[in-house]
């Protein structure tokens, strides 16, 4: 009994001890994408230069290049694929389901939906409040996901996670006819903006939306981490969960909240990047297993290097133009999204 408990004790340290070596590597791939996202762009600035302009020794040009371009939206893609990331892995818990995503289930459409008609009623979309949008989101998403589990939702069956895939689905084409039709009634520069955010490039990028969707992501992100137990909890079942004393029903609405309040603010400073949520609980569950104390900040990190680094090649391949960020994390995504299906499939 001592020999087999040891043993048991010994796997789980090396378990941690790996999980710390993935995300230690994981943190190191940011910190190496991020340098590299600085020396991307129209200017050319050498890893010299911009050394020298992060300690205030660079042009004024190469200052306004790199505090008021690049910065601001280096950060908001690290920021939106630990949200959609995250967002992506509670959804996987609560549903069961592999192929769970705020995109897929129709949180990021309803939350555009909204964003869209918010927007329509300004001039310009730079002319929107800048501090609304992730609120305004917020409301899009969580009216959304509660339509998809409602519909999903049988009383004596409980939810089920294919009807839901589907329902989400169906729901998230909905909201996308409604954009749709909102974009044939608004001037061009407005239409520009919709067909830019639903390609899903990341059309804020300036402070003020850095400042804006902060909060969202450095509260629910530790407040997802902390309910990480929990998470373990419900993803073995409801049956299971109240079994074992967890309050299903509540901790359910709360989670789903956040995992809403992640998605719903990213999509708002960042148009509809689909995949992410999709794409890096698989990776980061490959890397470090199922406990969800690890898999999180795993995940999170996993989706930020993605993003960033797919903002990083849609700035690069066709320079001076850009790429919507959006389809590079589709060329990655829908391949995998492809394999997922067969898999669960099968």
């Amino acid at each position: 009994m001592k020999e087999t408990s040891m043993k048991m004790s010994l796997a789980e340290q090396q378990r941690r001890h790996r999980s710390i070596i993935v995300i230690s590597f994981l943190f190191i791939g940011i910190i190496v994408a991020f340098l590299i996202s600085m020396n991307t762009g129209v200017i050319r600035m050498s890893p010299l230069d911009v050394l020298k302009t992060l300690f205030g020794f660079g042009t004024t040009q190469q200052h306004l290049v790199l505090f008021d371009f690049r910065l601001p939206r280096i950060i908001i893609s690290i920021l939106i694929g630990m949200g959609l990331a995250v967002s992506g892995a509670v959804l996987q818990a609560l549903t069961r389901n592999a192929l769970a995503d705020p995109g897929i289930i129709g949180i990021n459409s309803g939350a555009g939906m909204v964003i869209l008609l918010f927007v329509a009623f300004y001039a310009t979309p730079a002319a929107a409040p800048v501090y609304l949008l992730p609120i305004l989101a917020w409301a899009g998403g969580g009216i959304a996901a509660l339509l998809v589990f409602i519909i999903s939702y049988r009383k004596h069956k409980g939810l089920s996670s294919n009807r839901l895939v589907l329902n989400g689905v169906a729901i998230s084409s909905g909201f996308s006819a409604v954009t749709i039709l909102v974009s044939l009634r608004i001037n061009p520069e407005q239409y520009q903006f919709v067909s830019t955010w639903i390609a899903g490039s990341i059309w804020s990028k300036d402070w003020n939306y850095v400042i804006a969707l902060l909060p969202f992501i450095v509260i629910l992100l530790p407040f997802v981490y902390y309910k990480s137990q929990t998470i373990n909890v419900l993803n073995l079942g409801p049956p299971m969960a109240t079994g074992l004393g967890a309050a299903v029903a509540k901790q359910q609405i709360w989670l789903l909240a956040a995992a809403v309040g992640l998605a719903s603010s990213c999509v708002a400073v960042s148009g509809s990047i689909g995949f992410v949520g999709l794409i890096a609980p698989h990776l980061a569950r490959r890397l470090v297993g199922q406990r969800y104390q690890t898999l999180l900040p795993a995940t999170a990190l996993v989706g930020g290097l993605l993003v960033l680094v797919a903002d990083t090649l849609a700035r690069w391949i066709l320079q001076p133009a850009e790429i919507p960020t959006g389809i590079v994390v589709a060329v990655i995504g829908a391949p995998y999204f492809l394999y997922l299906m067969f898999r669960t499939k099968g």
